[in-house]
Formats: structure tokens, C-alpha cells, sequence
């Protein structure tokens, strides 16, 4: 296309003037392409201009436009050398009422940032950074803040300097919006401060907004002051944070307590052991006992986490008491939060304790009434197992377990099906035999399609475990036998029992004790029964049909009821039948 022949910019106009809202998005979304019609010189003259005339709009093409601009968009107008031009679109977008087209153009302005040299982010970074945050409209402020880490280890001492004193300022700010923005950033910024500055600097800006009036900004600095603890010295964090710590973790507003809860790892991480077992394991145990449940929930995902930064005997006296009133909690969300991650615990007690402490709380789990709760415990099962052992874990659990089979929610009946064949490979076949084998094939008969089929997937997955032999004796007899069922449902899982289980095993047995079933099956009187034999024949010559001896099965058997079935009165049945006789002419 040449661009002499075209008006890129006019049909950019007309389509950006339409009522249309979708047009207008598709012409934002075409602007690299006009870019590159355009070529570097115009998209430069022409284009980045009228784009930045062109932010009266609505606010979902707006967020396109600041989008668009931040993918590499330099690379249209000539490279990194020509990048700043796209500051001053971006400068407006970052000004707008839309909280959503603020942050995309301060993400946008960032990402450019990062191809620019040095010498440009001085040139025409800093001014825009001070006129954004020197504006009259809180929203320029507010974007302002996330513009000051991607700048300021780019500039030279005197300008960090100046960068230093102008997010002081924002954290001071009178309006809320701001002051949130300056604590969201805070943490960023930081990290890019030589050591001193963190005492001097960023330490009073976090102070200042840590004591903010307003609970959506002090709950804001709790990342920050992880960001912080991990940049001073054990000495330093009992000076100058343990107050700020304390503030945080008792905080009157219950929402800057569950960011607290959130992030008590990291927050335990970053101030060490020493202080971790001094001073944080009240502190935990307080958000664990938190009258909010939302904060005990939340402290609840930490638990295996900060236990491992203690010993056994600090475990046992503090924590498992807290674990074990959770475990009775009001709150189902509470109980379904603990029991994801209880037995995490297991391999930091040990398997004395944990049978002790913990295992009569595995089983009051898996009763709880909440499905959630039993999904949880059941998914962690074999981290336990790992612990105490397969036979202590069947003695108690498996009870429950196969309680658990038989839960009115099918999800909870879903998980532990998908638990059995790691479970089954720990049993052993006889255990297996005796206590779980009927169990797997009942859930064949389920009433809801996906217990069907994962019942399905676990029977192959079993097969797996054990042998083809195992499968032959104990699992192909009871499939099969569905087939004669008067139900069609159990007939159709026959079938798709066959096609899933049918490569994990050998020709030998679905010769002998499969294909003749199979094959009357295909004269069903249910279309989807017969176009599923079909391709369950499909996936036999793909397993089989490639050898000698399954060359000869196939010519014999399974040719001629596919050929019967390609002229079927069913045209799905007619097309799968078709499509698996495609399949021999490929193996044969």
C-alpha cells in the first residue's frame, strides 16, 4: 500500500467521529497498522499529534488508546531515539476522570520509560513527572505516583533529591486518592533508595500514611513496610518498625488486619527469626483469634508457612491450640481456609504429634458440612499419608472415605474419586480389592456425567497402577456386564468405559473379553450409543491396528460393522463410522 495514494489520518478522523463505539475501538485498535502505512516521519508529524488532540472520547476507547500506545509503539515513528513523543498523549490520558485509562497510561508512560536513554528520561520524564504531580486535579497526582520508581534510579543525585521531596509531598496530599496512590507505590520507590535514604526518607513517608485517617490508605502500607523491613537491619526494625508492626496487626479497621493476615509470611520473612519468635507469634496468634472472619480466614492460609519459621515445641504450645478452635469455627470459610492447609503442619510435627494432634482434627473435617471443607482435607491427604503412613491413614480415614463416596455433593464424591489411584498404589491390591474395588464401579452408575467420567479416568488410571492382568479379573467383567444393561446410560459407559480403558490394555484381552459386546453394541437402538462404538473402533485401530496380528482382527471383525455402519440411518452414526474406516485405510 502506498501511502501517497491513502488519507490514513482522515479515515482515522471520520472513524473515530462515529456514534459507533465499536467502530471507534476498532480504529484505535487499527493504529499501528496507519503507523506503519503512515511510515516513521508521518506517524510522527501526523498521527502522534492527533492523538493527542483526540482524548475526548468515551472512556473504554480511551483505555484502548492508552493501550496501544505502551505495545511497542515506538517502533512505528522511528525507534527509542523519537519514544518521548508518545509522553505528551499519554500525559492527558494520565489526567482523566476513568480510575481504569489512569493506570494503563501510567503503565504505558512506565513501559516507555524503559527504552529511553538516560539523558531523555531527564529531559522529558522529570518535567512531565513534576507537572503531573504540581497539578491542580487530583487525578494527575494520582498517576503521578506510579511514574516515580520506573525514573528515579535513572536520574542523577541532585534530581532523586528533588523526586524524594515531591512523593513526600504526595503522601501528604489532602485529598484520599492520592495519599492511596503514594502508600500503593511507596514500596516500589523504595527499593531503588541507597540505605541511607530508607531512614531518612522513606520511613517518615511511610509513618505518615501508616497513621492515615483513612483505612483504604493505612491498608496500602502494609506491603510497604514488608518492602521496608527487608531493606534494614535487625537492629534497625526493632527501632524504628516494631511500633509500626504492632499498629498494623491491631488495627481498628478489620480490613487493614486481613491485608495484614494476607501478608503475614512476608511480613515474617523479611523482619528474621529472631523477631519472628519475639515478638510476631502474638501478634499471629491475635489475627487467628481475630473477631473478624475474614481476618481468620486469611490468617489461616499462613499457618504451615510461619510455622516453619519456629520449632516443634513453639508449634505444639501455640499454634495447634489455635488450629484446633479454628477447626470448630462459626465461619465455613474459616474451616475451609484451615482445613487447605493443615496438613501442611504434619511434616514440621512429625508422626507422633501428628497423629496425636492433628489427626483427630482430620477427621472432624472430613464430616464437616461444608463440601469445601471436605474437598480441602481430601486434596492434602497425601502429604499426611507421607507422615503417618498408609496403614495408620486407611485405619482412621478410610472410613470416612468411603463416606465421602457416597456425599450428596458431586464434587466432593469428584475429588475423591481423583484421590483413589495414588491411594490405591499405597494400599496395595488386596486392600484395594477388599475395601475399594466396589466402590470404583459404583461410581460408574452415578447420576451426574463428570462422576461418570472421572470414574472412567480412574478406572484407566488403575489399570495403570496394578497391570493388564489386575484390569482383566477385577475391572473388564463388571464393565462389560453394563452393556446388557436395560438402562441406556449404563450402556453408553460401557462404551466409553472400553474406548478410555481400551489402550492400557492388550489385544489378547479385547479379542476374548471386549470386542464381542462391543460389536452388538453397534446394532443399538441409540444413535449415540452406535456412533460411540464407532469411535471406540477409531481409537482400537489406532491402539492396534498396526501390527500383524491386530492387521488380521481388524480385516475379520471390525471392518464389516463399520462398513454396516457407514450406511446407517443416523448421520452422526454414518460419519463416525466413516470417519474410523479413514483410520484403516491409513494403518492398513
Amino acid at each position: 500500500m502506498d501511502s501517497d495514494d491513502i488519507a490514513p489520518i482522515a479515515i482515522l478522523m471520520d472513524e473515530l467521529r462515529s456514534e459507533d463505539v465499536q467502530l471507534r475501538l476498532n480504529a484505535i485498535h487499527s493504529i499501528p497498522t496507519i503507523a506503519l502505512a503512515l511510515g516513521p516521519d508521518r506517524a510522527r508529524d501526523e498521527l502522534v499529534p492527533f492523538l493527542q488532540d483526540s482524548i475526548d472520547d468515551e472512556d473504554e476507547v480511551l483505555l484502548a488508546l492508552a493501550e496501544e500506545l505502551g505495545r511497542s509503539f515506538e517502533q512505528y515513528i522511528g525507534g527509542s531515539e523519537y519514544a518521548h513523543l508518545l509522553l505528551a498523549p499519554l500525559e492527558n490520558l494520565s489526567s482523566v476522570e476513568e480510575t481504569l485509562v489512569r493506570d494503563k497510561a501510567a503503565e504505558s508512560i512506565t513501559k516507555i520509560a524503559a527504552v529511553l536513554s538516560n539523558a531523555q528520561i531527564e529531559e522529558y520524564c522529570i518535567p512531565l513527572l513534576k507537572r503531573l504531580s504540581g497539578a491542580e486535579w487530583f487525578t494527575s497526582r494520582t498517576s503521578s505516583a506510579a511514574l516515580y520508581p520506573a525514573v528515579y534510579d535513572r536520574v542523577p543525585t541532585a534530581i532523586q533529591d528533588d523526586l524524594r521531596k515531591g512523593y513526600a509531598a504526595l503522601g501528604s496530599d489532602d485529598t484520599p486518592m492520592v495519599r492511596r496512590a503514594a502508600a500503593k507505590w511507596l514500596g516500589p520507590l523504595l527499593l531503588k533508595f541507597s540505605d541511607p535514604h530508607i531512614l531518612s526518607d522513606a520511613l517518615p513517608i511511610y509513618r505518615r500514611l501508616e497513621s492515615d485517617d483513612q483505612d483504604s490508605v493505612r491498608l496500602l502500607t502494609v506491603e510497604d513496610l514488608i518492602a521496608i523491613a527487608g531493606k534494614l537491619k535487625q537492629s534497625e526494625i526493632k527501632e524504628q518498625l516494631l511500633k509500626q508492626i504492632r499498629h498494623s496487626i491491631g488495627d481498628k479497621s478489620w480490613r487493614v488486619r486481613y491485608m495484614a493476615a494476607t501478608h503475614f509470611n512476608e511480613l515474617a520473612k523479611a523482619v528474621g527469626k529472631e523477631i519472628t519468635r519475639e515478638e510476631l507469634i502474638g501478634q499471629y496468634v491475635q489475627l487467628l483469634k481475630d473477631n473478624e472472619a475474614e481476618v481468620r480466614t486469611a490468617a489461616s492460609s499462613q499457618i504451615p508457612g510461619f510455622s516453619e519459621l519456629l520449632e516443634k515445641e513453639v508449634i505444639l504450645a501455640r499454634i495447634v491450640p489455635c488450629v484446633r478452635d479454628l477447626s470448630q469455627d462459626s465461619s465455613q470459610h474459616v474451616r475451609a481456609a484451615l482445613a487447605m492447609q493443615i496438613s501442611g503442619l504434619a511434616p514440621l510435627l512429625g508422626r507422633e504429634s501428628t497423629i496425636e494432634h492433628l489427626l483427630p482434627l482430620f477427621l472432624q473435617l472430613l464430616k464437616d458440612d461444608f463440601p469445601e471443607v471436605r474437598l480441602n482435607i481430601i486434596s492434602k491427604l497425601e502429604i499426611v499419608n507421607n507422615v503417618i503412613g498408609i496403614e495408620l491413614l486407611s485405619e482412621n480415614l478410610l472410613p470416612a472415605i468411603v463416606e465421602l463416596a457416597e456425599d450428596k455433593s458431586w464434587r466432593v464424591r469428584q475429588a475423591i474419586i481423583e484421590y483413589i489411584p495414588p491411594l490405591a498404589k499405597q494400599l496395595g491390591k488386596p486392600f484395594f480389592d477388599e475395601q475399594l474395588g466396589n466402590l470404583c464401579m459404583s461410581w460408574l452408575g452415578d447420576t451426574v456425567y463428570s462422576i461418570r467420567e472421572a470414574a472412567i479416568v480412574n478406572l484407566k488410571n488403575l489399570t495403570d497402577v496394578f497391570g493388564v492382568d489386575w484390569s482383566r479379573s477385577a475391572i473388564v467383567p463388571k464393565v462389560m456386564g453394563m452393556g446388557q444393561h436395560p438402562n441406556y446410560l449404563f450402556r453408553m459407559t460401557t462404551v466409553q468405559a472400553i474406548t478410555i480403558i481400551m489402550p492400557s490394555l492388550n489385544l489378547d484381552i479385547v479379542r476374548s473379553e471386549i470386542i464381542e459386546s462391543l460389536l452388538q453394541l453397534a446394532s443399538d437402538p441409540i444413535p449415540n450409543i452406535r456412533f460411540n462404538v464407532a469411535k471406540s473402533l477409531e481409537v482400537l485401530l489406532s491402539a492396534y491396528g498396526n501390527t500383524p496380528e491386530g492387521e488380521a482382527f481388524v480385516q475379520q471383525r471390525i471392518l464389516p460393522v463399520l462398513e454396516q455402519q457407514k450406511n446407517d440411518q443416523d448421520a452422526d452414526v454414518r460419519y463416525f463410522a466413516a470417519r474410523a474406516l479413514q483410520k484403516v485405510a491409513v494403518v492398513t
